[in-house]
């Protein structure tokens, strides 16, 4: 059966270049969102994220009529669901985070009243092993009249699938295209209709396996990164106490052929090296030691950069006795959870800034040049533009490597480079 309507439910940094990539390819791709403002940007042929080319591409498949989005879905051939996962809130301390679905549940709701005879429903979001299977059983309660994988297999009514997302914020256009998929069905049939329809606009290879191990590539994936960094942060935090470059140092050990260490930051963020693991370890706290203490070095090296800033303030303070801590101003350079890009999603540099805010009297100044305004949230900083916090700042905090900092240059007595560009 060949798929002539294409549903995207959640159109955020995933769920709208997917949904532009497959109505490029002239097919009609319904978008669904819970925000009336994506919604109404998107049928105007704007886009409401920063990602290179996408507006393009979502503007011409508007005005050519192959990409509308809605609020509620409507009848489709496949349904491609791209929502959060977060997480419960933790009660204690210490304690491991655990998923909380209810996004997917809630898409899976959603989709249920419009599903039909020979529907594809394919789980894009990044999961813990067994949230594909978690959703097709909520769509065989919410749909008792279909049949599905878990009970009649290659027969169901409706087949079910995940393949995770394995795209780099800013590259994503090019990535969706030429990356390989892995592809993981609840049956043979499954997987092989996720293929073709993934095939539509899909050049690199489309490699079959089952849902768990699919849900569990991506997880893996994003851990052994999680893993790699934490090395380069421990590094960072010893060769401080040490007072050796670790920039340098870095530099060096790469000169071996067999070693590539990564370069340390103030943590980690964004929505899939910061959370993927935590699936796992949620999973298999006990199994999972490494990934658990990688996790807890990444997690409190924001504190470490705090306690930096801490020690810069008390030297500026100690060159100028007539001045207090209420006369010394901060600029944090970087808000993104990575370079060049606008995403603040779980981003160290803006929980780093924030914390900055709450335990400082003075005044706190952000320079990020993706964005033109803050979001709404509880802070008090200022964002102003890089020449004004360079004249302005006493103490200067450099917390991503946008390219617009690489090409510009701050010498400062009271600088914290987490970086190691300046």
């Amino acid at each position: 059966m060949s798929f002539n309507t294409i549903s995207v439910i959640g159109l955020g940094y995933i769920g709208l270049p997917t949904a532009a990539m497959f109505a490029s390819r002239k097919k009609k791709v319904i978008g669904v969102d819970v925000s009336q403002r994506a919604v109404d940007t998107i049928n105007r042929g704007e886009i409401h994220i920063v990602e290179p080319d996408l507006d393009m591409i979502v503007h011409a498949a508007v005005t050519e009529g192959y990409l509308k989005a809605v609020l509620k879905p409507e009848p489709a051939d496949a349904f491609l669901i791209a929502v959060p996962t977060p997480f419960l809130p933790v009660q204690t301390e210490g304690d491991i985070p655990q998923p909380d679905l209810k996004y997917i549940e809630a898409a899976a709701n959603a989709i249920a009243p419009v599903l039909k005879k020979g529907d594809l429903v394919i789980l894009e979001s990044t999961s813990p092993v067994g949230a594909t299977e978690q959703m097709a059983e909520w769509l065989a309660v919410a749909r008792p009249d279909l049949t599905f994988p878990q009970t009649v297999g290659d027969n169901a009514d409706v087949n079910v699938a995940h393949c995770p997302e394995r795209v780099l914020p800013g590259h994503v256009v090019r990535e969706l295209v030429e990356n390989d998929r892995v592809i993981g069905g609840m049956t043979a049939k499954c997987s092989a209709r996720a293929v073709e329809l993934y095939k539509t606009f899909v050049q690199g290879e489309c490699v079959i396996t089952n849902a768990r191990t699919a849900e569990m590539a991506k997880l893996t994936e994003n851990s052994c990164r999680d893993v790699q960094i934490a090395f380069a942060n421990e590094l960072s935090i010893i060769c401080d106490k040490l007072d050796i470059d670790v920039w340098e140092l870095i530099s060096l050990a790469n000169r071996h052929p067999r070693i590539n260490i990564l370069q340390p930051g103030p943590g980690v963020g964004g929505h899939c090296i910061a959370v993927d693991p935590w699936f796992i370890v949620s999973k298999t706290p006990d199994e999972a030691k490494l990934i658990h203490t990688a996790r807890k070095v990444n997690d409190a090296k924001p504190e470490w950069v705090i306690n930096k800033v801490k020690i810069a303030i008390a030297d500026f303070l100690q060159a100028n006795p007539d001045k207090t801590a209420k006369d010394v101003t901060i600029a944090c350079y970087g808000l993104a959870f990575k370079p060049d890009i606008d995403d603040l999603r779980e981003s160290p540099a803006l929980n780093i800034t924030k914390k900055i805010t709450e335990m400082h009297a003075g005044k706190v100044l952000a320079v990020e040049p993706n964005i033109k305004e803050l979001p709404v949230m509880n802070t008090s900083f200022e964002l102003v533009n890089f020449e004004a916090a360079k004249e302005i700042a006493d103490v200067h905090l450099l917390l991503v490597n946008h390219k617009q900092f690489k090409s510009s240059d701050l010498k400062s007595s009271y600088l914290i480079d987490t970086k190691g560009i300046w």
